[in-house]
């Protein structure tokens, strides 16, 4: 984890350590609101309608910024990777779109974005698909502020170039210092899940891709911690309203390309091998939570899942499409070091959310 350095203007400079995604670069932060050293407290969802397939990443001015998949949220009002941002995973305000000309270098929908610091860029690995598609992309966008306009540059790659099937749901991570310093993009849905290391502008792949998830997977992160990587990946289906059967499962390594074994020690890659539980609906309230974001850590030292899930009670948008609004809960560790929820499913009461200094 990396320490980072925030800044209050106007009413006092304080120095904070901010633990946030283990891949996201460091960066100074500067506050241009008041100081505060509030817990909010908050009860699911954390933000309405919509905010399908999230990801998450802070930025210069301290705020988290989240960015989703396009839908329509009213009537009349469709979303193309809308951004709404919070200052403590708590209240989030929608604030605009990422784009003001949306990518075309094929036909589809932008999907499942994945948002990360570098290079002091914002760099945007999106899906551009339509449904059953034959041959989906991910392209890359980049921008100078997590606000956008983010610029696209085109496809990154596809199914096609690949070979790999329905090549959608990018996760880019890197680690390590100068000369150390390691870039992969993880990518794929329901054909395997894969990962390839790239060179340090992003440009280029370095060697060959390689499998570290069967066909029982999409929407991978990679999380680190105490020398183990983490998979997170959901399965079941997104977005049947109520019928809708996501869940997120998980798996872990000793190095990053694997293998990933589930808590029964066996490969993830392993066809028929569906990982291990970390969060399912509840039947209840909340069906199909899956599609998690990177994993924050707050200043005590918290860690925080975003992800999102269905209501039963109001299971779809105006369009006809799955209402998927964005949820949060806190990730727990037992004494053999693997995560869970509360229960395995996502939080229905008032409770205390992520602590940040500022």
């Amino acid at each position: 984890m990396k320490h980072h350095l925030c800044i209050n203007i106007g009413i006092l400079l304080a120095a904070i350590s901010l633990n946030a995604c283990n891949n996201k670069e460091e960066e100074v932060l500067i506050w241009n609101d008041p100081p505060s050293d509030t817990i909010p407290t908050y009860t699911n969802p954390v933000f309405v309608p919509d905010l399908a397939d999230p990801t998450v990443v802070r930025g210069k001015d301290g705020w988290f910024y989240a960015y989703g998949t396009e839908n329509t949220w009213f009537e009349g009002i469709h979303r193309v990777t809308p951004i709404v941002k919070s200052p403590d995973l708590v209240n989030w305000e929608y604030v605009g779109d990422a784009f003001e000309v949306k990518p075309s270098w094929k036909s589809g929908g932008i999907w499942a974005p994945d948002v990360t610091f570098y290079s002091e860029k914002y760099y945007m690995f999106y899906s551009l698909s339509l449904w059953g598609d034959s041959n989906p992309g991910i392209g890359l966008a980049t921008a100078s502020t997590p606000m956008g306009p983010f610029e696209d540059r085109g496809k990154f790659l596809d199914s096609q170039s690949s070979g790999v099937d329905n090549s959608i749901d990018p996760f880019f991570y890197f680690e390590g210092e100068g000369r150390n310093r390691k870039y992969y993009l993880f990518w794929g849905s329901f054909r395997g899940i894969y990962g390839i290391e790239l060179n340090n502008t992003l440009t280029a792949f370095i060697g060959e891709k390689f499998r570290i998830g069967g066909d029982q997977f999409e929407a991978t992160t990679i999380y680190k911690k105490n020398d183990k990587y983490y998979f997170l990946g959901s399965g079941g289906f997104c977005c049947d309203g109520p019928n809708s059967t996501y869940k997120v499962v998980m798996a872990r390594a000793d190095n990053i390309k694997g293998p990933y074994l589930d808590k029964d020690g066996t490969d993830i890659a392993t066809q028929g091998v569906h990982g291990t539980l970390l969060l399912k609906g509840d039947g209840l309230k909340f069906v199909g939570p899956g599609h998690n974001a990177e994993i924050i850590v707050d200043d005590n030292g918290d860690e925080w899942l975003l992800y999102h899930a269905v209501e039963l009670e109001n299971p779809y948008l105006p369009g006809g499409a799955t209402r998927r609004p964005l949820m949060l809960d806190k990730i727990h560790w037992d004494e053999d070091g693997w995560p869970y929820i509360e229960d395995d499913v996502p939080g229905t009461s008032s409770q205390a959310g992520p602590y940040f200094k500022r």
